[in-house]
């Protein structure tokens, strides 16, 4: 019987099942899911205290690398282990923060200097104000390409590319 088994016959069924093996791996990917919350990874919250320390591992004993020192700054949560998540900020610094001093309010970062924000989603609308690159803004509803934020008491919409905080695809209402 295996002088008749032949390769050519083999290597189709090979094929697809490779094929389903990367499209189920692709897929899985897309909706990776934290082991603890089974909320999104990646996905973003937000800093609740003023103060955070990020440490190299998701324990006290573990040594603290650095002190996030800005509340409401957004942040990118990676991994989840029991009380433990790992983040990162804007410019990929990061590490093991305790949950507690995270929030689930959702704020961004202004990318360019001088933002003209906008009374509706058009830019021919009239412009409220001009944000400064680096400014922590309050996340509202956002469209495919808008996302409507808030900061020092003014509020307004821009353009979802201008900010950090937020996914290209992420729809808000």
């Amino acid at each position: 019987m295996i002088a008749n088994f032949s390769i050519k016959r083999l290597v189709p069924a090979v094929i697809c099942i490779l094929i389903v093996a990367l499209s189920v791996s692709a897929a899985n990917a897309q909706d990776r899911r934290g082991q603890v919350t089974n909320l999104p990874l990646p996905r973003y919250v937000s800093m609740k205290a003023a103060e955070g320390n990020v440490r190299r591992g998701p324990s006290l004993t573990h040594r603290i690398d650095w002190v996030f020192k800005r509340r409401g700054m957004p942040l990118q949560i990676t991994a989840e282990y029991g009380n433990w998540r790992k983040v990162q900020d804007r410019d990929g610094a990061g590490g093991w923060v305790h949950y507690a001093l995270l929030s689930g309010v959702r704020t961004v970062l202004i990318e360019p200097d001088l933002l003209p924000i906008y009374a509706t989603p058009d830019p021919n609308s009239q412009v409220n104000a001009h944000f400064e690159s680096g400014v922590v803004a309050r996340l509202g509803s956002c469209t495919i390409d808008w996302c409507r934020i808030s900061a020092g008491g003014y509020r307004g919409w821009t353009l979802k590319a201008n900010l950090w905080g937020v996914e290209q695809s992420e729809v808000r209402e």
